[in-house]
């Protein structure tokens, strides 16, 4: 018989509070066309978007976090010290090691709290939702911090018209706390390493010499297009069978700001009702990656969209190919 005392963590969790952080550059499709043989009717028509965010030289992957996170724990009525856990999910932070999330942990005050990095590309913010949730049932942390931050525009080959337009920087964060009651559902998460080729970086940072040029973030985009409609609606309906509720409960949907025919057919596909309050922020942001679920759902709460307690889908999908999918009450 094992002699290890069971743990006292807390019976459920929730999102406590949420910020993010955009850069101050706001970067319109003429910029982009600069470059590729392409026009602003094109673009918006094929993927949505109008502007995004690009990232200066001070608006690094720290600081950008660093300002989402000083939101996040402000909303959520905490201070720094209380966060015993800081989760970052990047894939546009370029140190192997230490893990930015150390950084970040000092650059706010956490003392000594676990810190550590995750690369799940789009759906990074679901995988650390639920790493952040289990901590906190365990007992291992009381608060966990969770951030997607990117900056794709150092990721982005300016030349290619397939993926040019689609890629901006940013940083969301949120709180996961203690709760009374459920507030972040049974996430449906899994991998399909048999199209990985799909998204990928150009070439591995051991070949960039003799490549002679930075890697990129590349992908197929039609193969992509039709993974996300078809396979990532699924998964969305698994998401809310697990969750025992179905589309009718539904206040708002969030998912990957990776393009707008996408969400717009996933919409179709699930059948929402017209009363669900869908997230469009990638007009604006374009996408960014593990940063475009939070700051999709910071823009929504900011705006009045939507609302404290709300019954939220998120999902987010993308290089692997991962996903992450979960309901959750919003803060």
């Amino acid at each position: 018989m094992s002699k290890i005392k069971p743990s006292k963590g807390a019976q459920f969790a929730r999102i406590m509070g949420v910020g993010g952080y955009r850069p101050t550059r706001v970067v319109p499709n003429e910029v982009i066309l600069e470059k590729i043989d392409s026009s602003d009717e094109w673009i918006r028509s094929r993927s949505g978007i109008s502007t995004r965010h690009w990232a200066s030289d001070e608006e690094t992957v720290t600081a950008m976090s660093v300002e989402a996170a000083g939101k996040a724990i402000a909303d959520a009525g905490l201070t720094p010290e209380q966060i015993g856990g800081v989760i970052v999910s990047t894939v546009s932070h370029f140190k192997q090691t230490p893990a930015v999330a150390t950084e970040i942990a000092d650059k706010i005050g956490a003392v000594k709290p676990a810190a550590f990095d995750i690369s799940a590309g789009c759906a990074g913010f679901g995988y650390g939702l639920t790493l952040a949730k289990g901590m906190i049932v365990d007992g291992s942390a009381e608060y966990v911090l969770v951030i997607g931050v990117e900056r794709l525009s150092d990721l982005t080959d300016l030349e290619d018209r397939a993926t040019a337009f689609l890629f901006g920087d940013g940083a969301g964060a949120v709180v996961v706390g203690p709760a009374d009651e459920p507030g972040i559902a049974r996430t449906v998460w899994g991998s399909e390493g048999d199209k990985s080729e799909t998204i990928k970086q150009t070439v591995p940072w051991t070949e960039y010499d003799s490549a002679g040029k930075f890697p990129a973030i590349t992908q197929e985009g039609q193969a992509v297009f039709r993974w996300a409609v078809f396979e990532m609606a699924k998964v969305a309906q698994q998401a809310l069978d697990a969750a025992g509720i179905s589309a009718d409960d539904l206040d708002v949907f969030i998912p990957h700001q990776a393009n707008m025919r996408i969400i717009d057919s996933m919409v179709k596909t699930l059948k929402l009702p017209e009363h669900v309050t869908v997230a469009r922020d990638v007009e604006t942001t374009g996408n960014t990656s593990a940063a475009s679920i939070p700051l999709a759902m910071e823009r929504l709460l900011a705006t009045g969209q939507a609302k404290s307690g709300d019954t939220a889908l998120v999902i987010g999908f993308g290089a692997g190919l991962v996903y992450a999918a979960t309901v959750v009450t919003l803060p």
